[in-house]
C-alpha cells in the first residue's frame, strides 16, 4: 500500500472492501470487520480515518498493529493472515490493516469451541459498507465452497421445480417462502435452497440487516 493507492481509497468511502475506523474499539469489534472481509471478498481496514473521511490520524501506530495482529491471531477462528503499512497522509499518520480473501472460510469469533456451531457461532460477512451477522445458509455454502466438497447425486426434484416456477413470477425466494409453499420444515426448506446454489442453479443475496433470499442464477 502506497500514499497513491490510500489516496484513491479514502476518495472512494466506506464499501464493500473498506472500512474506516478513528480508533481501535475492541478486539470483538476489530475481529467481526476482519472476519466480515476475510469470508466475502477482502479488504481494507484504515485506522486514522473518520466515517465522513475526514483524516485524523493514530497516537500510536504500533499500539494498534499489535493489537490488530493480536486480534487476528487470537480472536477469529481459524487465524487471519494479514499485512499492516503505516502511511504518512496529510501530515497524520493511518495504518492500513490489508485482510485478503481467505481460502478456508467461514471464519469465526472466538468461541473456544473445537467445531462451528450453526446456531451459535459469530459469522459475519461483507453487504455493502457494513459487516452482518451470516445467516446459516450462507455458512453451509462458505464452508461448502472452502472445502470443494461436491453435490454427490444431485437431482432436480419436485421441490426444486416448484422454487422454479416461484421464481417465475415472484423473482425471488426465502427459506421461509419455500417452507410455507411446499409445507416442509424451514430446516429443510433451507439445505434445499443451499443445495441449489452450491449447484449454480440459485444465487444468494444478503440484505444490510442480515436477511436473505435467493434468485436464479444468470
Amino acid at each position: 500500500m502506497n500514499y497513491r493507492e490510500l489516496k484513491e481509497l479514502i476518495e472512494e468511502g466506506e464499501n464493500l472492501q473498506c472500512e474506516f475506523k478513528l480508533k481501535f474499539s475492541s478486539e470483538e469489534k476489530i475481529a467481526k470487520e476482519m472476519i466480515a472481509f476475510a469470508n466475502t471478498k477482502g479488504g481494507y481496514l484504515i485506522f486514522g480515518i473518520d466515517d465522513d473521511k475526514e483524516i485524523i490520524g493514530v497516537e500510536s501506530e504500533k499500539e494498534i498493529a499489535d493489537l490488530v495482529r493480536q486480534t487476528a491471531k487470537e480472536f477469529c477462528v481459524p487465524p487471519l493472515e494479514i499485512s499492516i503499512d503505516f502511511i504518512e497522509f496529510k501530515g497524520k499518520e493511518i495504518v492500513v490493516v490489508s485482510i485478503p480473501e481467505s481460502e478456508k472460510k467461514p471464519h469465526r469469533l472466538q468461541d473456544y469451541k473445537n467445531e462451528l456451531d450453526l446456531n451459535n457461532s459469530v459469522v459475519t460477512i461483507r453487504v455493502n459498507d457494513k459487516s452482518v451477522q451470516a445467516s446459516k445458509e450462507m455458512i453451509r455454502i462458505l464452508r461448502a465452497n472452502s472445502s470443494n466438497k461436491a453435490l454427490i447425486k444431485y437431482s432436480i426434484g419436485q421441490n426444486e421445480k416448484l422454487v422454479f416456477e416461484y421464481l417465475k413470477h415472484k423473482e425471488k425466494i426465502s427459506v421461509k417462502e419455500l417452507s410455507k409453499l411446499v409445507n416442509i420444515s424451514e430446516r429443510r426448506a433451507s439445505r434445499t435452497l443451499v443445495k441449489m446454489v452450491r449447484a449454480n442453479l440459485l444465487m444468494i443475496h444478503t440484505k444490510e440487516n442480515g436477511e436473505e433470499f435467493f434468485t436464479a442464477a444468470v
